[in-house]
Protein backbone atom coordinates (compact mmCIF):
# COMPACT_ATOMS: atom_id res chain seq x y z
CA UNK A 1 0.00 0.00 0.00
CA UNK A 2 1.06 3.55 -1.06
CA UNK A 3 0.63 6.48 0.42
CA UNK A 4 -0.23 9.29 -2.26
CA UNK A 5 0.00 13.35 -1.83
CA UNK A 6 -1.80 15.26 -4.59
CA UNK A 7 -0.89 19.61 -5.49
CA UNK A 8 -2.15 21.45 -7.22
CA UNK A 9 -3.54 25.61 -8.14
CA UNK A 10 -7.58 24.05 -7.87
CA UNK A 11 -9.70 21.28 -6.90
CA UNK A 12 -10.59 20.64 -10.78
CA UNK A 13 -6.76 19.32 -11.26
CA UNK A 14 -6.42 17.25 -8.45
CA UNK A 15 -10.27 15.42 -9.10
CA UNK A 16 -8.87 14.88 -12.48
CA UNK A 17 -5.94 13.63 -11.30
CA UNK A 18 -7.38 11.47 -9.17
CA UNK A 19 -9.60 10.12 -12.00
CA UNK A 20 -6.90 9.70 -14.72
CA UNK A 21 -4.62 7.47 -11.88
CA UNK A 22 -7.64 5.29 -11.54
CA UNK A 23 -8.88 4.90 -15.09
CA UNK A 24 -5.75 5.10 -17.08
CA UNK A 25 -2.84 4.50 -14.23
CA UNK A 26 -4.96 1.39 -13.06
CA UNK A 27 -4.37 2.49 -9.37
CA UNK A 28 -6.96 1.68 -6.54
CA UNK A 29 -8.09 4.00 -3.94
CA UNK A 30 -8.25 2.20 -0.97
CA UNK A 31 -9.03 5.46 1.69
CA UNK A 32 -10.96 8.54 0.14
CA UNK A 33 -9.28 11.35 -0.54
CA UNK A 34 -8.36 13.58 2.28
CA UNK A 35 -7.87 17.56 2.50
CA UNK A 36 -4.53 18.55 3.21
CA UNK A 37 -3.43 22.13 4.34
CA UNK A 38 -1.39 22.97 0.76
CA UNK A 39 1.72 25.13 2.95
CA UNK A 40 1.91 21.90 5.03
CA UNK A 41 2.10 19.65 1.58
CA UNK A 42 4.35 21.82 0.25
CA UNK A 43 7.01 21.94 2.99
CA UNK A 44 7.00 18.24 2.74
CA UNK A 45 7.47 17.97 -0.59
CA UNK A 46 10.75 20.11 -0.14
CA UNK A 47 11.75 18.04 2.88
CA UNK A 48 11.76 15.04 0.67
CA UNK A 49 13.01 16.85 -2.41
CA UNK A 50 15.67 18.27 -0.23
CA UNK A 51 15.15 22.08 -2.65
CA UNK A 52 12.94 24.43 -2.60
CA UNK A 53 9.73 24.23 -4.85
CA UNK A 54 9.14 26.35 -7.99
CA UNK A 55 5.59 26.55 -7.64
CA UNK A 56 3.38 26.47 -4.30
CA UNK A 57 0.29 24.73 -4.43
CA UNK A 58 -2.93 26.36 -3.71
CA UNK A 59 -4.95 22.88 -2.58
CA UNK A 60 -3.93 19.41 -1.72
CA UNK A 61 -4.90 15.78 -0.97
CA UNK A 62 -3.61 12.37 0.33
CA UNK A 63 -4.96 8.99 0.24
CA UNK A 64 -3.39 5.58 0.18
CA UNK A 65 -3.81 2.67 -3.17
CA UNK A 66 -3.77 -0.97 -2.65
CA UNK A 67 -0.55 -1.10 -5.21
CA UNK A 68 2.99 -0.47 -3.92
CA UNK A 69 5.31 2.11 -3.96
CA UNK A 70 7.25 0.80 -7.22
CA UNK A 71 4.36 -0.53 -9.47
CA UNK A 72 2.79 3.64 -8.34
CA UNK A 73 5.20 5.23 -9.41
CA UNK A 74 5.42 3.38 -12.67
CA UNK A 75 1.86 4.19 -13.52
CA UNK A 76 1.80 7.64 -12.52
CA UNK A 77 5.23 8.03 -14.64
CA UNK A 78 3.03 6.87 -17.85
CA UNK A 79 -0.08 9.18 -17.83
CA UNK A 80 1.12 12.95 -17.07
CA UNK A 81 -1.25 14.06 -14.61
CA UNK A 82 -2.58 17.70 -14.68
CA UNK A 83 -1.17 17.69 -10.74
CA UNK A 84 1.90 17.30 -8.96
CA UNK A 85 1.45 13.58 -7.76
CA UNK A 86 4.15 12.48 -4.91
CA UNK A 87 4.61 9.09 -3.82
CA UNK A 88 5.61 8.65 -0.25
CA UNK A 89 7.38 5.68 0.78
CA UNK A 90 7.54 4.87 4.71
CA UNK A 91 11.36 6.00 4.37
CA UNK A 92 10.63 9.37 4.55
CA UNK A 93 10.29 11.11 7.43
CA UNK A 94 7.32 12.27 6.94
CA UNK A 95 5.54 9.78 6.23
CA UNK A 96 4.28 9.19 9.86
CA UNK A 97 3.26 12.85 10.32
CA UNK A 98 1.13 12.52 7.17
CA UNK A 99 -0.84 9.07 7.89
CA UNK A 100 -1.12 10.30 11.59
CA UNK A 101 -3.22 13.75 9.92
CA UNK A 102 -5.11 11.39 7.50
CA UNK A 103 -7.10 9.79 10.51
CA UNK A 104 -8.43 13.36 11.70
CA UNK A 105 -8.82 15.15 7.97
CA UNK A 106 -12.30 16.13 6.06
CA UNK A 107 -12.73 14.38 3.17
CA UNK A 108 -11.72 15.87 -0.24
CA UNK A 109 -15.36 17.20 -1.95
CA UNK A 110 -16.30 15.96 -5.85
CA UNK A 111 -14.29 12.23 -5.86
CA UNK A 112 -16.12 9.20 -6.49
CA UNK A 113 -14.81 6.13 -7.94
CA UNK A 114 -15.85 5.37 -11.81
CA UNK A 115 -14.56 2.16 -11.35
CA UNK A 116 -17.39 -0.43 -10.65
CA UNK A 117 -18.31 -2.78 -8.15
CA UNK A 118 -18.51 -5.99 -10.34
CA UNK A 119 -15.22 -7.78 -12.02
CA UNK A 120 -16.35 -7.64 -15.47
CA UNK A 121 -18.83 -6.22 -18.22
CA UNK A 122 -22.87 -7.53 -18.03
CA UNK A 123 -23.93 -9.41 -20.83
CA UNK A 124 -27.71 -8.47 -21.54
CA UNK A 125 -28.09 -10.35 -24.44
CA UNK A 126 -29.04 -13.98 -22.20
CA UNK A 127 -32.54 -14.44 -21.38
CA UNK A 128 -32.54 -15.09 -17.98
CA UNK A 129 -30.12 -13.31 -15.81
CA UNK A 130 -27.78 -10.89 -16.28
CA UNK A 131 -24.07 -12.61 -17.17
CA UNK A 132 -20.64 -10.75 -15.94
CA UNK A 133 -18.14 -11.64 -18.15
CA UNK A 134 -14.72 -11.53 -16.09
CA UNK A 135 -12.21 -9.38 -17.91
CA UNK A 136 -8.86 -10.26 -16.35
CA UNK A 137 -7.01 -7.64 -18.37
CA UNK A 138 -9.32 -4.94 -17.17
CA UNK A 139 -8.15 -5.59 -13.50
CA UNK A 140 -5.21 -7.26 -13.49
CA UNK A 141 -3.70 -4.35 -11.08
CA UNK A 142 -6.52 -5.37 -8.52
CA UNK A 143 -5.98 -9.34 -8.81
CA UNK A 144 -2.53 -9.05 -7.05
Amino acid sequence: MALVLVRGENNSKLLNTIADMERHGNLNLTTKPKIINSKYADKLVENILNSKLKNKSKVATAFFIKEDTTLSIIQIKKIHPPAHVIIISNEYEGYEDLKNKLKTAPNFKGYYSYKSKNSGMKDYKTKEDVKIIKNIKLNSYSNK
